[in-house]
């Protein structure tokens, strides 16, 4: 079985942005289902079949905190969590699936690794960069929290469905 956390900003503000394809991902995993809110642990939850997928309701800086509790909660190993976000160093529309590699800066997964003392967890790292040359963006982090176009959000769709089939692949799962 397998911890399946999507990380992302609570609240309506965040819903569509960069940031939170985690939550997205998560969330049509979830195919309708609706998650449960455990206060106690800081995160919503959904278990459906061979794994359970979360989002943690701190805000992605504090993500750690979260993971943690439920992991320990569930006594859940480091090698059954398997972490999705949003990666800045990859090109939108393109993904990786790996164990123990990340980009060089993302607050939620120094969150994670921090608290538990470990990087050897499988990231989907889902590429949002979508930047064009010459034009300025501000910060990375003004772009990353940026809300998504209609024609963006319409393209993670199809890397989503990717995204699942490869993910579904690598770790032996069914969820359909």
């Amino acid at each position: 079985m397998y911890l399946i956390v999507g990380l992302g900003n609570p609240g309506e503000e965040y819903k569509k942005t960069r940031h939170n394809v985690g939550f997205m991902f998560v969330d049509r995993l979830a195919d309708k289902e609706n998650f449960s809110y455990d206060k106690k642990q800081e995160i919503e939850v959904l278990t459906i079949k061979n794994m359970v997928l979360a989002k943690p309701q701190t805000f992605m800086n504090d993500s750690g905190r979260a993971v943690r509790k439920i992991m320990d909660f569930y006594k859940w190993k480091v090698e059954d969590l398997v972490v999705i976000h949003d990666d800045l160093d990859i090109a939108f529309g393109e993904f990786k699936i790996q164990r123990d590699k990340g980009p060089k800066v993302h607050n939620g997964i120094k969150s994670i690794e921090r608290t538990l003392g470990r990087s050897d967890f499988w990231r989907v790292r889902i590429g949002i960069d979508n930047r064009q040359p010459g034009v300025s963006y501000g910060t990375g982090a003004d772009y990353v929290l940026s809300s998504l176009s209609k024609d963006e959000l319409k393209e993670l769709e199809g890397v989503f469905d990717e995204v699942e089939k490869e993910l579904m692949e690598t770790l032996s799962l069914n969820i359909k």
